[in-house]
């Protein structure tokens, strides 16, 4: 649920403690930084119940509108379903809906997961839907309006969403209502320089007052309502929040200057501040509130900077697209395109749905999901994903995935599920906000007890001042923005590189990791065997190679199927085989057509045991076999018409970018691990290829689990990557278990991080985002703790004493520090207020700057 109206951590507790008091919720996380709440519900609460909770609790729910073209109940002049799509929408006959069908419309779309209420409108022609947005799709609701007897005539697709309008309504009203408070606090300061006034108008003080009373209140009361507002909510709930400090700090100023001014009296004592010769502090309460806004507002703008990668994602997907209808293509929103139907796809466009290619051949750009700019081939059969970018091929899709279905959708759930959890280090931050207003109340009331009795002439006023400066400058602002702010950034950053992290915890966690352990077969290797080196005897290479194959073809060994593929690649031609034979774990043999040298011919494939059994002479290859085991590699044989020919090295070749992430990584004080089930001599093989000098080979797949819980029990923070169903176990036994994209779906789910695109950079990707986020959080923290820790005394009056120093005399007559200490050491209510605002701005745009850091995949 999108809240609004959150302004501190406060708000956070008070927000969570609203959704979990109705009756069915079994819990709720709400992030400040998002302005989201995820709440876990049982089967029976109606979104409406915490709609109504959040609202009773002083904040708003950010609920979007959709709106669906309607037609006369079912049999009474038209068709149903996917037919009634393309019937006319003219408006249709009102004397056709009777309340009771009326009555039965409302009450079937009101049962959609997530509806809030629904009105009809234009006669009945169109329904009007407000809903929690993080809920079912737009079919539901097809299916419940036609369920209800209607006709459904499609969704009325805006050029944005009823959210969006309403975020920039009320920036422009808080615009607004900033630019009044702080012109009007401008005038008032210029208005409250008395003796020039009365020296050149000869206006007296209470006129100047009056003028200043009737300005001033419109910004105490409509510029400062949400302060009032926020601040009645939590007394009605017993709580208190930043909205709380604010309007006590303003009110106590202003009321103050309303009752000096109606009562017609005048200060005679030294003003603390130049410019109060009034004796009225309208500029005070005016300013505050105007630069409390003021902050209010450019928190708001970078705070949505915070979701750019968010809001890219979901910009990605088209509204509209070409589907087969009634044999032509005709353009649909993309609400309506349902599975099995045909999607065109011209050059140049976005895929619009999930699905696999039913004609043409084309290359699709997914550098939007994996990260990985070059586009990839596409032929008959191929899956393509909904927002990647088309080629210049034209192609026809039959759609597998639509709407909440889509891999980009799913996405996208997942990074905002992500962006909006909570990470451990927060707790901190919550056992101090919890405790903090409270607490700054209370330092309130002794700073103003204590002035009041130990102050300078007048000591009221300068204790009133005081308490109003402590109670405006230790809002919580920064504190509560300080973590998911960072968090936001830093997960909307990975995943616009292809890397999906699963939550805060998980991004906290990999910050410290100092050891990863890599599987070898399909993460940093290709996964599939390779022809790598072909040695012949007798025949031209191509034609041995050519041979071998023919044999293969009718083999299920891996091995086989590697020869095969570089022959298709090289194009040869593949004879017919005869008396085929296969012995398991030594070779196989057949009898092969024609060659350059003989009509037909035996030819024998294996290793070294199975020919040497069959009577061949294996001594002309001992050294290229020797040479081929050294490296690693599997040595396929070859005995043509029973004298040995040749040998085919076949081997699992390293990823093109393995060696440059295992440096990378070692380089950022990481040890790096190769686990594998090869043999000791295959693996140690790619292990020097990489750079891998711990190499752990010939574990059984149940028994890799084991080896990282050893890792760990030596007190290191370890990653497993994998891709395999044999890795998952691993993976979630590793303090953090990064999944290859293009492994299996159990992989996947076991695992705290994805790596969308099967990059094994992202690794390198994930590690240097957890650890750029965190320093932002603790940078954002030190400086949330260390204003109010140094801050809340100043405005408290410490410097008091230490301006009474004759010493100091120089420093009291610097002209720009009288107006923020006066002559005493007093802080300006005004300068704390401007201070709170600087605080939270500031700690936002630190969190801003981890979008800007460069990508370690490109970099690589």
């Amino acid at each position: 649920m999108p809240i609004r109206g959150m302004t501190c951590a406060s708000c956070v507790s008070h927000v969570t403690h609203a959704l979990e008091s109705v009756s069915g919720v079994e819990g709720a996380e709400v992030n400040l930084a998002t302005e989201r709440a995820v709440v876990r519900v049982g089967p029976k609460v109606r979104p409406a119940a915490l709609v109504e909770a959040v609202r009773d609790s002083g904040y708003g729910v950010g609920t979007e509108e959709l709106i669906f073209k309607i037609g006369p109940r079912a049999g009474s002049d038209g068709p149903t379903g996917q037919a009634a799509d393309l019937a006319s929408t003219q408006a249709p006959d009102p004397a056709s809906h009777t309340a009771a069908d009326r009555a039965r419309l409302l009450q079937s779309v009101g049962a959609v997961r997530g509806v809030v209420g629904a009105t009809l409108r234009r006669d009945g022609g169109e329904i009007a839907v407000e809903r929690v947005p993080v809920a079912d799709s737009p079919q539901a609701f097809r299916d419940a309006i036609e369920a209800a007897g209607y006709r459904y005539f499609g969704r009325v697709v805006e050029d944005d969403t009823s959210q969006e309008r309403q975020l920039r309504r009320d920036r422009k009203i808080l615009l607004a209502r900033t630019v009044a408070s702080l012109v009007v606090a401008a005038f008032t300061m210029t208005a409250m320089q008395y003796q020039t006034v009365d020296a050149l108008a000869g206006i007296s003080p209470t006129a100047v007052n009056l003028m200043l009373l009737i300005i001033a209140t419109p910004v105490q009361f409509w510029a400062g309502w949400q302060f009032y507002a926020g601040a009645w909510a939590g007394i009605r709930h017993r709580t208190t929040n930043m909205n709380t400090l604010i309007a006590i700090g303003t009110s106590v100023a202003y009321f103050f200057s309303a009752a000096v001014t109606l009562s017609r009296s005048t200060f005679e004592g030294a003003a603390p501040f130049a410019g109060h010769s009034t004796g009225t502090y309208f500029d005070v309460s005016n300013a505050i509130v105007g630069l409390v806004l003021l902050g209010r507002y450019l928190e708001a703008r970078a705070r949505g900077r915070t979701s750019d990668a968010i809001k890219r994602l979901v910009s990605q997907q088209p509204r509209s697209a070409l589907v087969e209808r009634g044999g032509s293509f005709v353009s649909v929103p993309i609400e309506d395109v349902a599975a099995g139907d045909i999607v065109m796809l011209r050059p140049g466009e976005r895929v619009a749905v999930d699905g696999e290619v039913a004609s043409g051949i084309t290359s699709i750009d997914e550098s939007m999901l994996t990260g990985e700019s070059v586009p990839v081939d596409k032929n008959e059969g191929a899956k393509v994903f909904a927002g990647t970018v088309n080629g210049r091929g034209t192609v026809r899709i039959r759609a597998r995935g639509v709407g909440a279905e889509t891999v980009l959708a799913q996405v996208v759930r997942m990074v905002e599920d992500a962006q909006g959890s909570r990470a451990p280090i927060q707790r901190l931050v919550d056992i101090v906000t919890a405790r903090f207003v409270p607490i700054v109340l209370g330092v309130a009331l002794i700073t103003f007890l204590a002035w009041s009795v130990l102050g300078p002439d007048p000591a009221w006023l300068y204790a009133l001042l005081a308490t109003v400066a402590v109670l405006v400058i230790a809002c919580p602002c920064a504190l509560g923005l300080a973590t998911p702010t960072a968090v936001m950034v830093g997960m909307g950053r990975a995943a616009s590189q292809g890397v999906l992290i699963r939550n805060a915890e998980a991004l906290e966690v990999a910050h410290r990791i100092d050891t990863v352990v890599f599987d070898k077969t399909g993460t940093l290797t290709e996964g599939k065997p390779k022809v790598v080196d072909t040695r012949s005897l007798t025949l031209p290479g191509p034609e041995l190679l050519g041979l071998v194959a023919a044999v293969e073809v009718a083999s299920e060994h891996p091995l086989g199927a590697a020869v095969v593929r570089e022959a298709e690649r090289l194009g040869l031609p593949i004879a017919e085989v005869s008396g085929f034979q296969a012995v398991p774990g030594r070779g196989v043999q057949g009898r092969v057509g024609a060659t350059s040298v003989a009509t037909s011919v035996e030819v024998m494939v294996g290793n070294e045991a199975y020919l040497r059994e069959s009577g061949v002479d294996v001594a002309p290859l001992l050294e290229p076999l020797s040479e081929h085991h050294a490296a690693g590699r599997t040595a396929l044989l070859v005995a043509v018409g029973g004298q040995v020919a040749g040998v085919i090295a076949i081997a699992d070749t390293v990823k093109a970018d393995a060696r440059a992430v295992v440096g990378g990584l070692r380089r950022m004080g990481i040890d790096v691990v190769m686990i594998t089930g090869d043999n000791r001599r295959a693996a140690d093989a790619v292990g020097r290829q990489l750079g891998i000098d711990h190499v752990v080979a010939e574990v059984l797949p149940a028994d890799k689990a084991a080896r990282v819980a050893e890792f760990k029990s030596g007190g290191r923070v370890v990653a497993m990557v994998g891709d395999g169903i044999n890795d998952a176990p691993a993976l979630a036994t590793a303090d953090i278990g990064i999944a290859i994209g293009s492994g299996t779906d159990v992989a996947i789910e076991a695992a705290d991080i994805t790596l969308m695109g099967g990059d094994v950079r992202g690794v390198s990707t994930a590690i240097d985002v957890s650890r750029s986020t965190m320093r932002a959080i603790k940078q954002n923290l030190f400086w949330a703790f260390f204003y109010n820790v140094l801050l809340i005394p100043v405005a408290a009056g410490l410097l008091y004493p230490v301006y009474s120093l004759p010493s100091l005399a120089p420093v009291h007559s610097i002209a720009w520090l009288q107006p923020v200490f006066g002559h005493s050491g007093f802080l300006n209510p005004v300068a704390a207020a401007a201070a709170m605002a600087f605080s939270s701005v500031t700690v936002v745009t630190n969190s801003l700057r981890l979008a800007r850091r460069p990508s370690l995949v490109r970099a690589n």
